[in-house]
């Protein structure tokens, strides 16, 4: 199980903009930002987005290798994840695939992919086996 990721991206108040639309229907929020002056040296400045009390994802401002990484959040229902959805593609997403099942990895994989404005391909799933 994860903790935690990092993305580094281009601009820092736009991707949090963003973030906080598209990750709104699933619960996530910009829970908090991180002074980088408080850690080791040369430790980012980082804004931190989370859900249930837990910070996860977290955004830092740097050199972008968008096509890099691939994030997958997890949706609470089919509900969550087309309003995940329409949520990023409001505030800039590009699609990569719309909201239905994912039957090439199993029939009850309820997904959507698109591309943050850094090009980063999130993933908005929901896999009714695991709920």
């Amino acid at each position: 199980m994860l903790d935690h990721v990092f993305i580094s991206v281009s601009d820092i108040n736009r991707s949090i903009a963003f973030y906080e639309k598209a990750l709104a229907p699933l619960g996530i929020v910009h829970a908090i930002d991180y002074d980088g002056s408080q850690g080791p040296a040369g430790h980012p400045d980082l804004k931190g987005f989370g859900a249930n009390g837990r910070v996860f994802f977290w955004l830092r401002e740097g050199t972008v290798e968008g096509r890099a990484a691939h994030v997958g959040f997890i949706a609470d229902g089919k509900r969550e994840v087309d309003a995940a959805f329409s949520a990023a593609m409001s505030v800039g997403a590009t699609e990569i695939r719309p909201p239905g099942p994912q039957r090439h990895y199993d029939p009850r994989y309820y997904a959507a992919q698109v591309r943050d404005p850094d090009g980063y391909s999130l993933e908005f799933v929901y896999k009714e086996w695991q709920h």
